[in-house]
């Protein structure tokens, strides 16, 4: 007998939806897993949302257990927790992190990256960050970011929050982050580095990161560089072309504009580490309870699809949402 399950999907422009389908028969080489929560990518998913994914980027940004295509109808999402109901025998009962959309009970592919397994002191919930904080690491190598460099966070979102974590790991490293709203001090304060507003932001810095999706932060971030710096773009504009000031001292300044995206393993560290590797890297770095503020809101799986409007608004409060199952 075919087995039930619901999954959300973007059905059209800023339109949700729970839809009813049934699992194929399990591979030997599938878990069926039955989740217990799952994460909203704010960023990625507003665009998703928005039908705002470029033509050009659309088999590139695919997620791994994706249905549909862009821009509708997609299900669409990557950051699932759940239990090991039927597979190897060795897992069942396990607690699994995977690339994997809002869906109650799905078949995850073993013999594919995308999953890994939790290790203890990583709680479910918390596991929801585990994509986010996956993007942050490659960024941090991406950067070369090193310990005692001085490093600039711009945009206190939850990724440049992730990324702040693991700056301020660095020994000896000066981590300042720096947004426009007064309460990411509090994340700042969590975390043990300096806080400051755009216009009092460091100018000096080695290594800056911007995370916030805007013309303005990545002025900002430019404006924190010091000579010769590297400034890591990680914000991801979907459809759109932000203004970049290229003008005034970027030139004299030797300045170097990079990118990250997780999508391929930072070059600095890509013969050795395949993504298997680096995701289970990230899920073992949330052993840290601190990362548990990071969740601000959550949300019952049943009610996600009328949620999803008020959760992807623009300038929606909070951080990262939970959807529990």
């Amino acid at each position: 007998m075919a087995l039930a399950a619901r999954a959300l999907w973007y059905a059209s422009r800023r339109t949700a939806e729970l839809r009813e389908c049934n699992l194929n028969e399990r591979g030997e080489t599938e878990a069926l897993v039955r989740l217990l929560y799952s994460g909203v990518s704010r960023g990625t998913e507003r665009l998703v949302f928005n039908g705002l994914v470029p033509a050009a980027e659309r088999s590139r940004m695919a997620a791994p257990l994706q249905e549909g295509a862009f821009p509708f109808p997609v299900k669409y999402g990557y950051s699932a927790v759940g239990v090991v109901e039927a597979g190897p025998a060795a897992l069942l009962g396990k607690t699994v992190f995977a690339l994997a959309p809002h869906q109650d009970r799905i078949l995850v592919p073993l013999d594919r990256p995308g999953v890994a397994m939790l290790p203890p002191g990583v709680p479910a919930r918390r596991a929801i960050l585990a994509a986010n904080l996956e993007t942050a690491l490659n960024a941090v190598w991406d950067a070369g970011a090193a310990p005692g460099d001085r490093i600039c966070i711009v945009g206190g979102g939850i990724v440049g929050l992730l990324v702040t974590y693991l700056c301020a790991g660095l020994p000896g490293a000066d981590v300042t982050l720096v947004d426009v709203d007064p309460a990411r001090r509090a994340y700042a304060e969590l975390f043990g580095v300096r806080f400051a507003k755009p216009l009092d932001g460091p100018a000096d810095a080695d290594i800056v990161f911007h995370a916030s999706a805007t013309a303005a932060g990545l002025a900002c971030a430019l404006a924190c560089a010091g000579d010769e710096a590297t400034v890591c773009e990680l914000s991801w504009y979907g459809d759109t072309d932000p203004p970049v000031p290229l003008g005034a001292g970027f030139h004299g300044r030797r300045l170097k504009l990079i990118s990250s995206q997780v999508g391929a393993v930072a070059a600095s560290h890509r013969p050795r580490w395949s993504h298997r590797r680096r995701l289970d890297k990230a899920v073992s770095l949330l052993a840290d309870e601190r990362l548990d503020q990071l969740i601000t809101g959550e949300v019952a799986f049943a009610d996600l699809a009328q949620e999803m409007p008020r959760l992807l608004a623009p300038g929606a409060p909070g951080l990262a949402t939970a959807v529990s199952y």
